[in-house]
């Protein structure tokens, strides 16, 4: 297997990529909480995370890849008090809580098919794993890590780390800043210190999403569930877990300290976060006006869109920066994603049409082969150093190429070979979509456009030129142009 570097949050370096029992590899993302519809901080999480699976996919791992769906126990403010978010929704609109669910889950699985994500091998809910958390609630409260408090459960930090732990290694957060920082909101908390945070929160008679517990009726803490799930279905310690730079604390802090609590040591071995989103050089948030939701982008409703971008401009946009880097939108950048994203397309289309016929005309060209050979190498090697897409969508610039080259007659089959213009030919399909997941988009309007082209070479070959120019206005309303070659006729998408 390829040596596989990944930058890992909590030692905050690149390490080999070793997993607990090759080839099979455990995966836990953090997926989304269901009372809101997705938006593009999530969807870039989730990319970062389909890439990497189909990655180790692709290079020959076996992976269990899980990504839960938080349906209860997240409460207003994301704190331990108020109310949770989908039982308010549920009021407002006086529905079932589990009617609010179904809505966001079935918008959450449109967007991610939009983007071509391979769905997860497992996809778990938090209130289809009540008995595990509950269970989990009491081992805690029996190790002496968890006190009850008025019907509510708490972990306690302060004995936590007097016992060895560490709270804050992950986000690097000292502990007594924290308890600075916070101090001042504790009051008349029912909390011995205001960083510890629930594990079983006590409903009010008002609170709908409510289970019977040896405390009382209660729900969940919202970290306790991603706790339960991930051990429940990929073991006590497993190989990664990822999520957006913003659950580095506290929810993935908190998740640590629960799994060395129950099990005496680290519950993940990498953990990997992919980055924000800017707008213009500015934080995207809804109170800015600057947030977007997919359906605004792929419509262009949006105010600060001048255009409308399909899913897989916006793929390729998100690929284009390495995970952990911050990434920009702007309509000049989602414009150069667009012409980048359609030349890839081109090619790919094209490509499906070259063949192999060897002649005698020509020798090897031994510089194009190697410069082939050089690229596909390059492209493993940059997956293998963190998952560097950027890198590696050069190298399939490099590659589209000498697809172009062969495709417009100025170079020969022959000259590469048949073992490197099939390295050429099936590594460029295969990188862009098995591993990028970048398809070629209208591929249904294919045939149509097929049978368009014919009659546009029977009215040129006619001179009925008015027929010509009627035929060309269509290709160019679909955002395609007609290529007039020497040694053919065909169509391509507008760049």
């Amino acid at each position: 297997m390829q040596p596989l570097h990944l930058y890992n949050t909590l030692s905050r370096k690149k390490e080999l990529f070793e997993p607990l029992n090759p080839p099979y590899v455990g995966m836990y993302v953090c997926g989304p909480t269901v009372y809101n519809y997705v938006h593009l901080g999530n969807v870039r999480t989730f990319l970062t995370f389909d890439t990497l699976y189909r990655y180790l996919t692709f290079i020959g791992y076996k992976v269990r890849y899980v990504r839960n769906l938080t349906d209860v126990g997240h409460l207003v403010g994301d704190g331990d008090e108020g109310e949770d978010k989908i039982g308010r929704m549920a009021k407002l609109e006086k529905v079932e809580p589990m009617e609010i669910v179904q809505r966001f889950t079935n918008d959450f699985h449109t967007v991610m098919s939009q983007f071509n994500t391979i769905p997860p091998s497992i996809e778990p809910t938090a209130t289809g794993h009540m008995v595990e958390q509950i269970e989990a609630v009491q081992a805690l409260l029996a190790n002496g890590l968890a006190y009850e408090s008025n019907g509510s459960v708490y972990f306690d930090i302060e004995t936590y780390n007097k016992r060895g732990g560490q709270y804050g290694k992950l986000s690097g957060r000292i502990l007594d800043d924290l308890l600075n920082e916070t101090r001042e909101l504790d009051g008349q908390s029912e909390k011995r210190s205001p960083l510890d945070f629930a594990l079983w929160k006590n409903a009010s008679p008002e609170h709908i999403m409510r289970w019977n517990s040896p405390w009382g009726a209660g729900f969940p803490g919202w970290h306790l569930e991603c706790t339960c799930m991930s051990t429940k279905y990929l073991g006590k310690q497993f190989d990664i877990h990822g999520g957006g730079m913003d659950l580095k604390f506290p929810h993935h802090e908190c998740e640590i300290a629960q799994g060395d609590g129950l099990t005496g040591h680290d519950p993940v071995r990498y953990w990997m976060h992919s980055n924000m989103l800017t707008v213009n050089g500015q934080k995207m948030s809804k109170s800015l006006g600057n947030s977007f939701l997919p359906a605004e982008l792929f419509s262009g409703s949006h105010h600060l869109l001048e255009q409308a971008y399909s899913p897989m401009t916006v793929r390729f946009f998100m690929l284009q920066s390495h995970y952990r880097s911050t990434l920009d939108f702007s309509n000049d950048a989602l414009k150069a994603a667009q012409k980048g994203y359609r030349r890839l397309a081109n090619g790919l289309r094209v490509s499906r049409k070259l063949t192999y016929a060897p002649t005698d005309e020509n020798g090897f060209d031994e510089t194009k082969q190697r410069d082939i050979r050089q690229a596909v190498q390059q492209f493993y090697e940059a997956m293998n150093d963190d998952l560097n897409t950027a890198v590696g969508i050069a190298q399939l610039f490099t590659l589209l190429k000498y697809i172009n080259m062969l495709y417009l007659n100025q170079l020969q089959v022959s000259a590469l070979g048949e073992e490197v213009f099939n390295l050429l030919n099936q590594s460029f399909a295969t990188f862009m979509q098995d591993v990028l997941g970048l398809l070629e988009e209208g591929t249904d309007k294919q045939p149509v456009l097929e049978g368009l082209l014919t009659l546009y070479r029977e009215y040129k070959e006619q001179k009925q030129y008015d027929k010509v120019d009627q035929v060309r206005s269509y290709f160019k309303a679909q955002g395609l142009a007609i290529k007039d070659m020497k040694h053919q006729i065909d169509w391509a998408y507008e760049e």
